[in-house]
């Protein structure tokens, strides 16, 4: 038996392994995004999942064999796989469901937004316990800049359950439908951190605003098992279309941690994954012993816990240090937003969190926000050395001052580039020019020694990655105003912000972020070369490919 299990033991050690099939990439640019400065190569080699060579193409054939298959690029540029820094990745699996108001014609006031609700209605049948939803209602683009309300939800939808979600998901609007299947009404009380808005007569006119908004959200309807999983590909390919070859959702509620978790979602996954679960339900989270954070189970990684300390500075729930020139949602003089959660409370989850050896997640957007962010980190004595990188999300109305303590505990800066195009017009209307303009600030962030990030905070702006490259690097607002002209990217930068940095912020920057040997197979095919593209040809290249460990997982229709 021994002489048996030596032999045995012989001839699996001398047996060569398997070969894996070779595939070798040339033919046009190929931006490995290894360094501080572009760097290009002339061939890549990957074999299985993973990248095997970098380098000239004459030492890439014969790294990659006679029988490799040749992928000829044509000219178009291969990156590394951009990785999604921030977005809401079960948004993605429903937003189907409901009325996009940005998904047809242009809606600028009032009784477009009623009209457009109204024509859905009535091609959509009424179904009892079926809620409509609508996504995207963004009050500063409608010439009244207010909300819509309850009364003029009625007069659409009198006996069907209509919510109205806001832009930055940061509030909704219910009609009285809806507010009585959610069981609230005049007596509701205000939960801490929300806000429930009245007319003036003192009645709720079916505004809920950050934690009041969940009053809601607990009560609608969710979508089945079944449901989800079908609309697992729709979303995983939505991503994939813009390149990204890792996804992120950014406040994964317990239900949707347990379905994403769950075998039958990590067998229809081809994409990397991060859920972020919220900390509302950190307790459930701490209580489960068969959680592990930071690995990966197939293409699922908890990665770990979202805490949100104030709201959205375009919905004016922000917390800021100064205040708001037109006052709160109300109208209310003076304002200056107010935290969603107290400091204690905060430090205290955030300690538990900590102490597990879990990574944080903040979503600050105001500066005083940020600063309760900062504090925070102290209390729990967190420092750059330490290499826990808590991640601030947003950290949109960041002061100078701020950079220094960011670097001093090692936050990495998840920004926000977007902003300066859809909102700064509407930022100018509440904060001082200079304010403004050190949105998202890139370059002062990298000059502190910061490694930021770029996202788009999906469904909040759209899932579209050029776009995102090119409002980093032209930061102009419709009115064409520019918002701090020195803080715009080069296009290696931006690319950074999209893969090298969040790759960092991930704990993920020796698996992906760069074309380099032994790293991840994951590449994104652009038709053009964003370094030789001018700054307003950015937002127009297109994705002409996606590959996952080695995989197409997504090609341009031809």
């Amino acid at each position: 038996m021994k002489f048996t299990a030596a032999i045995t033991l012989l001839l699996a050690t001398a047996a060569p392994a398997i070969a894996q099939d070779a595939t070798l990439y040339r033919g046009g640019p190929i931006i490995t995004m290894d360094g501080d400065t572009p760097q290009t190569v002339e061939a890549v080699v990957t074999r299985g999942d993973r990248i095997t060579f970098a380098g000239p193409e004459k030492q890439a054939r014969k790294a990659a064999g006679n029988d490799a298959a040749i992928h000829d690029l044509k000219g178009a540029t291969l990156l590394p796989g951009f990785i999604d820094a921030h977005s809401h990745f079960t948004v993605a699996t429903m937003s189907a469901r409901g009325l996009d108001l940005r998904a047809g014609r242009p809606v600028t006031d009032i009784a477009g937004v009623s009209a457009t609700i109204r024509d859905h209605l009535a091609h959509t049948p009424a179904v009892p316990g079926r809620w409509t939803t609508v996504w995207q209602f963004d009050h500063e683009t409608l010439a009244e800049k207010r909300y819509i309300t309850r009364a003029e939800l009625d007069a659409v939808a009198p006996d069907r359950p209509l919510v109205i979600l806001h832009v930055s998901l940061h509030g909704a609007v219910a009609n009285s439908a809806a507010l009585r299947a959610a069981g609230i009404d005049e007596s509701t009380p205000v939960p801490p951190g929300g806000m429930i808005l009245r007319d003036d007569a003192g009645r709720l006119n079916g505004v809920l605003l950050e934690k009041a908004m969940f009053l809601m959200l607990a009560k609608m309807p969710q979508p089945t098992a079944e449901q989800k999983l079908a609309a697992l590909d729709a979303a995983q390919n939505a991503y994939f279309a813009e390149g990204y070859t890792h996804a992120q959702d950014g406040a994964t509620l317990p239900p949707d941690v347990a379905f994403l978790t769950s075998p039958a979602a990590r067998d229809r996954l081809k994409i990397d994954l991060a859920l972020l679960p919220f900390s509302t339900g950190l307790d459930g989270l701490l209580a489960n012993p068969d959680l592990e954070f930071g690995s990966y189970q197939g293409h699922i990684k908890l990665q770990g816990i979202k805490f949100v300390l104030d709201g959205s500075v375009q919905a004016r729930t922000g917390f800021f240090t100064r205040d708001y020139k037109r006052g709160s949602p109300e109208g209310h003089h003076p304002w200056h937003g107010a935290p969603v959660l107290s400091e204690e409370e905060f430090i205290a989850q955030a300690r538990k969190v900590h102490d597990r050896g879990w990574q944080l997640f903040v979503h600050a957007n105001g500066d005083a926000a940020i600063d309760m962010a900062i504090r925070g980190f102290d209390a729990l004595g967190i420092k750059a050395a330490d290499d826990r990188r808590p991640i601030v999300i947003h950290s949109q109305f960041q002061r100078r001052d701020q950079l220094a303590a960011y670097k001093r505990i090692g936050v990495g800066p998840a920004y926000f580039s977007n902003h300066t195009w859809y909102w700064a017009d509407v930022h100018r209307t509440n904060f001082p020019a200079d304010v403004v303009d050190f949105i998202s600030p890139f370059r002062s962030a990298r000059a502190a020694g910061l490694t930021p990030s770029n996202h788009s905070d999906y469904s909040v702006t759209p899932l579209d990655t050029r776009f995102m490259l090119w409002t980093s690097m032209a930061r102009v607002s419709p009115t064409r105003v520019v918002s701090g002209p020195e803080e715009r990217l080069s296009a290696y930068e931006a690319l950074q912000a999209l893969t090298t940095g969040p790759a960092w912020q991930a704990f993920e920057e020796e698996r992906k972020g760069r074309i380099k040997p032994g790293l991840l197979a994951d590449f994104v095919i652009l038709d053009r070369n964003p370094l030789t593209t001018p700054v307003d040809g950015i937002k127009d290249i297109k994705v002409r490919e996606t590959i996952k460990e080695g995989r197409s997982v997504w090609r341009a229709q031809p």
